[in-house]
């Protein structure tokens, strides 16, 4: 597990350096088997490679590997863009299971992160994170976003989407029996995660509600 944690975070976070490395095996190859067709696998893994390196270290590390906590000591941001927004370069300290830390680097483009998404979502400075590490090879982490500060309260966030929108719904004809039953049903599936006294009342209140107009 230590050797394949090497190999990914090395693909992942030296995308050049693996291009070279691509051009030099299947040269090899080619040259050995006298096969020039052995030389069209050099690019598309490249590619692929660029774009998807830190998807599959995400994947290996939150499968297999042991949590642990981080935390970023510096931020700084490069020259170089990504969709118009700046990449930003990282150094961080990981805890490894005796407790000691050790440095760590990744970048926007190289950062692994789970659940796998496009959006590359970041801890601050000096705040605690979850990560996954294969132990042996700490430096390799894949940030673990939902149980991060950011994602729970992001999670939350989301759970009251429903909730507000079903509400419109409700304050816009509070008489319609599809309207209640969505405005509690919103409400009640919030609460089961995010337990709140206010909302528990709320959901009593418009049972009532929806009780009586069944009448």
């Amino acid at each position: 597990m230590v050797l394949i944690s090497k190999i990914l975070f090395f693909f992942s976070h030296h995308g050049f350096y693996a291009t070279i490395i691509f051009f030099l095996f299947f040269g090899i190859i080619s040259a050995i088997t006298k096969k020039l067709f052995w030389l069209i696998f050099i690019i598309p893994l490249s590619i692929a490679n660029a774009f998807a390196g830190q998807f599959l270290n995400a994947w290996f590390l939150n499968k297999y590997g042991t949590e642990s906590i981080a935390i970023i000591t510096s931020d700084t941001e490069t020259n170089s863009t990504l969709n118009d927004a700046p990449i930003h370069d990282y150094e961080a300290i990981v805890q490894k299971q005796d407790n000691r830390f050790v440095e760590t680097f990744f970048s926007t483009m190289s950062a692994s992160i789970y659940p796998i998404t496009n959006e590359i979502r970041i801890p601050s400075v000096n705040e605690k994170f979850p990560v996954k590490y294969i132990p042996g090879y700490e430096k390799n982490i894949v940030i673990l976003y939902n149980q991060t500060r950011e994602g729970i309260a992001r999670r939350q966030y989301e759970k009251l989407a429903p909730i507000n929108e079903a509400k419109i719904k409700y304050d816009a004809e509070p008489t319609n029996t599809e309207f209640l039953e969505e405005y509690i049903s919103a409400l009640e599936n919030y609460t089961k995660v995010y337990p709140d006294a206010e909302k528990t009342v709320k959901i009593f209140e418009l049972k009532k509600e929806l009780q009586d107009l069944k009448k």
